[in-house]
């Protein structure tokens, strides 16, 4: 069952509204019915003080006739007051005791007592008057009903109680309203966010107007949004690029194929034929592999079974497999620094030998490459540069999309598919660093970083010599890019 946050609003101020005029009518009845007994006491001590007068002047019986005159006078018709003299001798007595239930206290000195047969109290004052004369010490006892302070006090709590109730109605009625005018914007940016469609990627929630509570949540979804349309397009534009990098090696099969079945062909031809489809299927096999390894870095894969080692050592145990390589280009290479890391060696190899062999392809020969690793607050920076052409801030940029080329047109465009770089900054943010380019002085340099995650932080390892490597002749190695 859907529940409404204006009706929810609504009633928990009209509880709140009954709660505190709830303790306000109370506050004010008690108030009153103290106010109404304070009075009510001061009537009957000031008549029981004219009574213990009289009864005080009359010291023989002839004069206790004349007081219980002044009694009789005192005492109205309707029985509100009541007057009762009580002691040791039957001469100097007056009335009739009050035989009924004590209730309570209102005072010192006084009582509340419910008669027997009524359906009201009675307020009791009791005064011992000394004696004089032929009179002994008496008891003065007088009374007076409650029955309109009591009838008052009722009228008072009915009307208070409906007070409070129509009260607290006006409060729920006049609260749905107000919580409904304070509710339009979540209502309008409810309506926004139902027309926001697949066919409209920039259409945002209008948080210009909004309250401050509103707006961050506007923002936030706004900001949701924009990340939603990046990962978007970074995924339209991937598609496209796998479609365009995997149509050129899959034409190439078809054409070859097409070709070798027209007519009949030696088994020398058909072996060539083969040779050139695997090669073909080897790069169909790099490609799928390197998007894989993509995917995995997209939904925040983070690099395990870490090891801490000397990343000067990495670099040179992958210097010795790129020898055939910087041998045939006539590229030297210098190590400076070192540092310790938690690393995946197998990941971070990777990196390194797409950086070397960026570096190699984009070097005219006999220059000398140059390979850096610092340490740089809780991070090691591991780089590589080469002597280049500077390259276009605009360019810098975008390096290291996917599938990104500074010439799509090159004499080695049949064995890199685009993705070197991108594998790069993957396992940088897998190892939680990120990626840079530099271009100043004729000198490119193409780096990552790495998280110490425990290593040395606050500077390099012994640094050693620096080594100069040149190539010499090995074996072939394929390396993608």
């Amino acid at each position: 069952m859907k529940r409404s946050i204006s009706l929810r609003l609504s009633a928990m101020f009209a509880a709140v509204s009954l709660v505190v005029f709830t303790l306000t009518g109370a506050g004010l009845f008690l108030l009153m019915q103290h106010q109404l007994f304070n009075e009510l006491r001061e009537t009957l001590d000031t008549r029981a003080r004219i009574a213990g007068l009289i009864v005080s002047h009359a010291p023989d019986v002839k004069k206790w006739a004349f007081v219980q005159e002044k009694l009789r006078d005192l005492s109205p018709s309707d029985s509100r007051m009541h007057y009762y003299v009580e002691g040791p001798d039957p001469r100097f007595r007056f009335g009739a005791p009050i035989v009924g239930k004590i209730t309570g206290d209102v005072g010192p000195n006084h009582q509340l007592v419910r008669p027997a047969g009524c359906d009201y109290d009675m307020i009791v004052t009791s005064m011992m008057v000394p004696a004089s004369g032929d009179r002994p010490e008496v008891k003065l006892v007088v009374a007076s009903d409650c029955i309109r302070t009591e009838s008052m006090l009722r009228r008072f709590g009915i009307a208070l109680g409906v007070l409070i109730a129509l009260s607290t109605i006006a409060v729920a009625l006049l609260s749905r309203a107000v919580t409904r005018f304070g509710l339009a914007p979540l209502t309008r940016l409810s309506r926004e966010a139902a027309q926001l469609s697949p066919s409209n990627r920039r259409q945002r929630l209008c948080d210009g107007e909004l309250p401050e509570e509103l707006h961050e949540l506007a923002t936030s979804f706004n900001g949701a949004l924009e990340r939603l349309d990046t990962a978007y397009e970074r995924l339209e534009s991937f598609n496209a690029d796998v479609a365009h990098e995997l149509r050129t090696p899959v034409s190439i099969l078809i054409g070859q194929t097409q070709v070798a079945l027209t007519r009949d062909r030696s088994v020398a031809q058909l072996q060539q034929t083969l040779q050139s489809n695997l090669e073909e299927f080897e790069r169909l096999r790099v490609i799928v592999n390197d998007m894989l390894f993509l995917s995995r870095s997209d939904r925040g894969e983070r690099a395990t079974e870490l090891t801490e080692v000397s990343l000067r050592g990495e670099v040179e145990r992958m210097l010795e497999f790129l020898e055939m390589p910087l041998e045939e280009a006539q590229l030297n290479v210098q190590v400076h620094g070192d540092a310790r890391a938690w690393v995946n060696t197998s990941l971070i190899g990777r990196a390194m030998s797409n950086l070397f062999v960026n570096a190699i392809q984009h070097s005219p020969p006999a220059t000398v490459l140059k390979a850096t690793i610092a340490p740089q607050d809780g991070f090691v920076e591991i780089a590589v540069s080469n002597p280049g052409e500077p390259l276009d801030p605009v360019v810098r940029e975008h390096i290291f999309d996917r599938f990104y080329r500074i010439q799509e047109a090159r004499s080695n465009s049949h064995e890199n598919h685009g993705l070197g770089l991108s594998i790069v900054k993957a396992v940088a943010e897998m190892h939680g660093g990120t990626v840079f380019v530099r271009s100043a002085n004729g000198v490119n340099t193409f780096g990552f970083s790495v998280a110490v995650r425990g290593g040395d932080t606050t500077g390099s390892a012994p640094v050693t010599p620096d080594v100069t490597r040149q190539g010499r002749a090995g074996l072939p190695l394929h390396v993608s890019s």
